[in-house]
């Protein structure tokens, strides 16, 4: 296994790359809710046409906590089985602290969803940030990293995993439960806390 004290210091293309997600993310939060996002979500919303509420909605059951905790917690156990037991640490606490700092910025923030009478479908918390679009981010890119992180398979594996969160992301603007900027701002949150949290995990991968 590899040496956890030889951990470097990220390098200058993740640094930026993370200044640029955090302000996206404060960017999100600070013109949300605005004509923009109205507008936006005129557009994209699927009220009245059943084909695209079907798929949105199969997009964002792949996105509920229905499949991504299972999903994690299948993770956990297989890389625990194969005897990777600090990658199946690592991968444990990325994705359930960042679904639970997902959660403590929408109860703090308490941004309210688009009306309720274009909702296809129930929700019950706070808008910003969309829990499917970061939830999904962090779990699909962290799984992505962790099994295929030292393949040549790495880079479809997360552009992969990044396209199936837009996917995402984009169903609940389509349903009519978030802002465009929730879904903005939950990817950037996403994709922040992998890059923050999961380079003690990339070392742990062997």
């Amino acid at each position: 296994m590899i040496d956890l004290s030889r951990a470097r210091a990220p390098s200058t293309t993740v640094t930026v790359a993370a200044v640029l997600f955090a302000l996206l993310w404060l960017a999100m939060l600070t013109v949300g809710t605005g004509s923009a996002d109205v507008e936006i979500l005129r557009a994209v919303y699927a009220g009245g046409r059943p084909m695209l509420v079907a798929i949105a909605y199969g997009f964002t059951t792949l996105g509920s906590a229905w499949v991504t905790v299972p999903a994690g917690l299948a993770a956990f156990g297989y890389l625990a089985w194969a005897g990777r037991k600090r990658a199946a640490i690592a991968t444990f606490v990325v994705i359930a602290v960042g679904r639970m700092l997902v959660e403590a910025q929408k109860y703090s923030i308490a941004r309210f969803r688009p009306d309720d009478e274009i909702h296809l479908v129930p929700v019950s918390t706070p808008s910003f940030p969309s829990g499917h679009s970061a939830n999904s981010m962090i779990v699909c890119l962290t799984l992505a990293i962790v099994f295929f992180g030292r393949t040549r398979w790495r880079y479809p594996a997360a552009a992969f995993a990044v396209l199936l969160s837009v996917c995402i992301g984009v169903s609940r603007v389509m349903l009519g439960v978030h802002w465009p900027t929730d879904v903005l701002g939950g990817w950037a949150f996403g994709l922040l806390w992998v890059m923050l949290a999961l380079p003690l995990a990339e070392r742990l991968i062997g």
